[in-house]
C-alpha cells in the first residue's frame, strides 16, 4: 500500500483530485454567502436567526433569490461531475497510465471545472459554460473508457 504513495500518477490524481473536491466544498460557504447578503433563506429558522424577528419579515426573508439559486446550480453542477471524475480518476490512476497523459487529463478537468464556475457565477455568454462542461464530462469518459478497456482483459 505505501508503494502507491510513491506512484506519481497517484501523486497528480490525489493532487487534482483535492484542488476540486476543495473548489466543490467552497460552493456550501459561497451559498450561505450569498444567502446572507441578499437576504434569501430557504427555512423560517434561518430567517428568524437573522433578523425575522416577526411573522411577517420571516416570510419576506424565505424567499428564492436569483444569485442564490445560480450559486446553487453550480453546486449541484459540481457535485454531478467531479464525484465521477474522483471515482474514475482513482480507477484510471490504478491502471498504470502513462504520467503525462495522466495529467494531462487531471489539469484539464481541473481547469474545465474552475473555468465551469467562473462562467456560472460571473455568468459569462455561452457557449463558456457548456463547452467548459462538455471538456470535463469528455475528459471523465476518457478516463472511464481506458478503465472498462483495461478490465474487459477478464
Amino acid at each position: 500500500m505505501s508503494d502507491i504513495f510513491k506512484n506519481e500518477v497517484f501523486l497528480a490524481y490525489s493532487t487534482y483530485a483535492s484542488i476540486v473536491v476543495l473548489k466543490m466544498m467552497l460552493m456550501g460557504p459561497l451559498t450561505g454567502y450569498f444567502r446572507m447578503t441578499r437576504g434569501a433563506f430557504a427555512n423560517a429558522e434561518d430567517a428568524r436567526a437573522h433578523g425575522g424577528k416577526d411573522e411577517e419579515t420571516r416570510k419576506k426573508l424565505t424567499r428564492t433569490d436569483p444569485d442564490v439559486e445560480r450559486v446553487r446550480r453550480c453546486h449541484q453542477n459540481d457535485l454531478e461531475n467531479i464525484v465521477p471524475f474522483v471515482c474514475f480518476g482513482l480507477l484510471y490512476a490504478l491502471t498504470g497510465p502513462d504520467l503525462s497523459t495522466a495529467l494531462l487529463h487531471f489539469r484539464v478537468f481541473a481547469g474545465a471545472r474552475i473555468f465551469h464556475t467562473i462562467a456560472y457565477l460571473t455568468p459569462l455568454p455561452q457557449p463558456a459554460r457548456g463547452i467548459s462542461w462538455i471538456v470535463g464530462m469528455g475528459i471523465t469518459f476518457s478516463m472511464a473508457y481506458r478503465v472498462l478497456r483495461m478490465g474487459m482483459r477478464f
